[in-house]
């Protein structure tokens, strides 16, 4: 093996690494995905995770984190270009490149990251689905292609699916986005359902906030329901895998429901015992 490969192997090894370290609530790299692209999948979730912790973590100005995540674009777009510079990059690389993916999948999601730090309301929901066509449904399209799935209708009932896992953990952090001046519930429902920006600071919630969720949620099960669709287009082990992930995001759906939409008291969580019911019920 050359020094080149080497550095590669050893850059997906580090990213398998990286997702076992990090807490997700649906799970990144199971069993259930064929071991032939359990590196790709790890590479992949390393680029979003680490652009999402410049979005997110630390401390720095937003000034600051749209230039680092500018540098993180670059980077990519470098890498694509046959000039990767690092290992890290080289392996993300040379996963699209044999696996065919497509790579404006990627800066979509980039441009999600940076839409983090400057947009911080949506008007209605049309904006928050826009927002959804970066950040969630590019992950779907990629996992499809992955399994060498190039169709347009899965990627239509993908898209459902993944939106509306996004929208279940905005609902699920409703209390840590607030402490970053960030609400993913359209104006325009706030204020059909009389609910005030300050209900979420004071965390004492009421009747119309409750309504509010309850339409939220409502509409997200719906959005599970056409995606599921998907599942009938898919080889076995991904549709277990996809089965178990729509099926962890409803149970954060449920258990929403069953704390009576206090979702500014109770941050709504799926064990590792979850998981197990999920994955043999």
């Amino acid at each position: 093996m050359n020094t080149t490969n080497h550095n590669i192997a050893t850059a997906y090894q580090e990213a398998l690494d990286f997702t076992k370290s990090h807490y997700e609530n649906f799970p990144v790299v199971s069993f259930l995905l064929p071991k032939k692209i359990r590196k790709d999948v790890a590479i992949i979730y390393q680029f979003a995770r680490q652009a999402d912790d410049i979005a997110d973590e630390g401390d720095l100005p937003p000034d600051e984190r749209i230039k680092q995540l500018s540098e993180y674009r670059n980077a990519f777009i470098q890498s694509i270009n046959g000039n990767p510079p690092d290992k890290f990059w080289a392996a993300l690389v040379q996963t699209i490149k044999e696996k065919n993916l497509t790579s404006s999948n990627f800066l979509k999601l980039l441009t999600a990251f940076e839409q983090d730090i400057t947009k911080k309301r949506y008007n209605n929901f049309a904006e928050l689905q826009d927002y959804c066509s970066n950040s969630a449904n590019p992950v779907g399209r990629i996992i499809l292609e992955l399994h060498g799935i190039f169709d347009d209708e899965a990627n239509q009932y993908s898209d459902a699916i993944c939106t509306a896992l996004q929208l279940t953990n905005f609902y699920q952090d409703v209390s840590i986005d607030i402490q970053k001046d960030r609400i993913y519930i359209p104006k325009i429902e706030l204020v059909k359902f009389n609910v005030d920006e300050n209900m979420f600071l004071l965390s004492n919630i009421n009747r119309n906030f409750k309504e509010l969720l309850q339409f939220q949620i409502e509409r997200t099960e719906k959005l599970f329901d056409e995606g599921k669709k998907l599942l009938d287009k898919l080889p076995w082990r991904l549709k277990r895998q996809i089965d178990w992930t729509v099926k962890g995001g409803e149970a954060i759906l449920r258990k929403i429901k069953d704390n009576d939409f206090d979702v500014l008291n109770n941050r709504p969580t799926l064990s590792k015992m979850d998981f197990i019911k999920l994955l043999f019920g």
